[in-house]
């Protein structure tokens, strides 16, 4: 159930025939500031004034009289200068909630109209370790397919490896020169990020205030990747020797945080398309020649996009123009999304811009960008050495620093004499594991994904607060009340009784639970996971006041008991669904 939705529809119910595109209108409706003023409020008169030339209290009036409001909503109320406010029945409120709790999507209904949807996230460059910059990619990729999917979506998830360019170029010169043979037999995967390093600081140490090809070990890394791309018989077998290598190196992250994508094809795998990209482009008077080289044009002001060298050689633009045109060929998708980071915008603008003036506009084109992770002097996070974090070190070290809050937490709960369950090693470091890398993806997808964020350990790992520990914290303590009482959770979802919502605190958390739906539409619309980050922190206090205020297993009868049971069981399952959503896992105990 869907409450923002149902008031919108039945505004523009009530709109129609009164003005031309009632649903413009009826959409003008938004939950309150203040619950003393109701659930959701409409201002709709304001606007509507202008077009009916009538005073906004009137116009106000005019509304509510058309309104059909049956049995759902109580009379509204007029407030201010033609705000039209709305409080839900709380009777009806307790029956959609009967309903949610039989319904394994929570009363989340699948979209009516479903589209193909390709998500393009990730997209590391696989010849050197995943490192942090790949953090925010994969994570708010990986939550939106989730979503999407969740909402009746049919998603494709691409993993646009960097499988071709200069950096495979570095892996070649350094196995050439630098490999150790007993350490490729023993720990291939280690060893070609060892040369990778090496390489790098085989060319840092070759710079200078010369001109970049004066570099020698640079130098040689470009003849190397030139080599493998014209086809050097030998460049290309130890290209295959090294891909399965890389990708085993990356495929171990991805199933550490639970990434799964649908395909992999790397820029490797569009090479071969890439003259006749560029060749369609000229033919089609998009693309000229310019100095040599092929470009298009975008405006007397603004610079061309490259798409071939003067050298021949392929750019970025021309491999995502032909992904573009095999994936709408292939897949056939309503729309193309790319969760890359800001600096890319002008590559994406340029890019979408061509695709259409290629013939790909009917398709949508978005470039989902984001911002950066920044260390606490508040510049992109960085090793102290200087270079980029590694990501699984960054993820070994939330999993060590939840277990030592887990301990800590554990002593001092120990010290005010509350009951702590005893866990065994191994569920220790499951705890460990699901807290850690929790609290890394939420401390990232609660914020605004177009802002930068502060790294910030203590916060992330906070038991209080918008953090996944207080949210996984929050569900463990939900389900420890059905341990306590002996009650089946069975019961409450496959026959459940009709909660009582007499107290406000019960009927709160009923309000927050039953906009679930809403929120994950609003999230949907806008690829904005923090959205339902902030859902979940809302659900959270509200069942906070709830449990204070209104006792479960000493309620005042039986009937009460179940009634409370019921809404405990629907907050622990809403708030499993929503980090779900989000690609975090639960435990049952901590």
């Amino acid at each position: 159930m869907n409450l923002l939705s149902l008031l919108q529809e039945k505004l523009t119910a009530a709109l129609t025939g009164l003005v031309p595109h009632p649903e413009t209108y009826g959409a003008l409706v938004r939950p309150t500031q203040d619950e003393r003023h109701g659930d959701y409020q409409a201002n709709a008169a304001m606007p509507l004034a202008k077009v009916l030339g009538q005073k906004p209290l009137d116009v106000a009036r005019r509304i509510v009289e058309r309104l059909a409001l049956d049995d759902v909503v109580e009379p509204p109320a007029i407030a201010g200068p033609g705000f039209i406010n709305f409080r839900f029945r709380s009777d009806w409120l307790a029956r959609q909630l009967q309903a949610a709790a039989a319904d394994d999507r929570l009363g989340v209904s699948s979209t009516a109209r479903p589209r193909t949807v390709v998500i393009d996230f990730s997209s590391p460059n696989v010849a050197k370790p995943m490192h942090v910059g790949h953090l925010r990619s994969t994570i708010i990729g990986d939550s939106l397919t989730r979503l999407l999917r969740f909402l009746g979506h049919r998603v494709i998830t691409d993993n646009h490896l960097g499988d071709w360019g200069t950096q495979f170029g570095m892996l070649l010169y350094g196995y050439k020169h630098y490999r150790n043979e007993e350490a490729l037999r023993t720990d291939p995967v280690r060893e070609m990020a060892r040369l990778y390093v090496k390489v790098r600081q085989e060319i840092a140490a070759g710079e200078d205030e010369a001109e970049e090809a004066a570099n020698p070990v640079a130098e040689a890394c470009r003849q190397e990747t030139a080599k493998l791309h014209a086809g050097d018989e030998e460049n290309v077998r130890l290209w295959r020797l090294f891909m399965p290598w890389c990708l085993a190196d990356i495929e171990r992250i991805y199933r550490r945080l639970d990434v799964r994508f649908d395909h992999t094809l790397g820029e490797s795998f569009y090479h071969p398309m890439l003259a006749d990209v560029v060749q369609s482009l000229l033919d089609r008077g998009i693309a000229q020649k310019s100095e040599g080289a092929v470009v298009v044009w975008f405006g007397a002001n603004e610079p061309p996009a490259l798409i071939r060298k003067k050298d021949g050689a392929f750019t970025y633009m021309t491999t995502d123009l032909a992904t573009i045109r095999y994936r709408v060929e292939t897949w056939k998708p309503d729309a193309i999304l790319y969760v890359v980071d800001f600096r890319q915008s002008l590559h994406f603008k340029n890019l979408f811009d061509t695709a259409r003036r290629w013939g790909y506009d009917q398709v949508e084109l978005v470039h989902v960008s984001f911002g950066s992770v920044l260390g606490p002097d508040r510049r992109p996070i960085k090793t102290r050495e200087g270079g980029a974090i590694e990501l699984e070190q960054l993820l070994d070290e939330a999993v060590a620093r939840a277990e030592q809050q887990y301990e800590r937490t554990r002593e001092e709960r120990l010290a005010r004499g509350e009951e702590v369950p005893e866990l065994g090693a191994d569920e220790r470091r499951q705890v460990a594991e699901t807290v850690g890398l929790g609290a890394v993806k939420y401390a990232d997808l609660s914020q605004n994904r177009e802002s930068d964020y502060v790294f910030n350990w203590d916060k992330m790992l906070a038991m209080d607060g918008n953090t996944a520990t207080y949210m996984q914290y929050a569900y463990v303590r939900n389900r420890g009340i059905f341990r306590k009482s002996g009650a089946a959770v069975e019961p409450f979802r496959t026959e459940p009784p009709e909660p009582t919502l007499t107290h406000p605190a019960e009927r709160a958390l009923a309000l927050q639970l039953l906009r679930f739906s809403e929120t994950l539409q609003a999230a949907a619309i806008e690829y904005r996971p923090h959205l339902i980050c902030g859902y979940l922190w809302e659900l959270a206090k509200s069942y906070s006041v709830f449990f204070q205020n209104c006792p479960v297993l000493r309620a005042e009868t039986s009937v009460l008991t179940r009634s409370r049971l019921l809404l405990c069981d629907l907050t622990a399952r809403t708030i499993q669904r929503g980090l779900d959503l989000l690609g975090i896992r639960t435990v049952e105990r901590m």
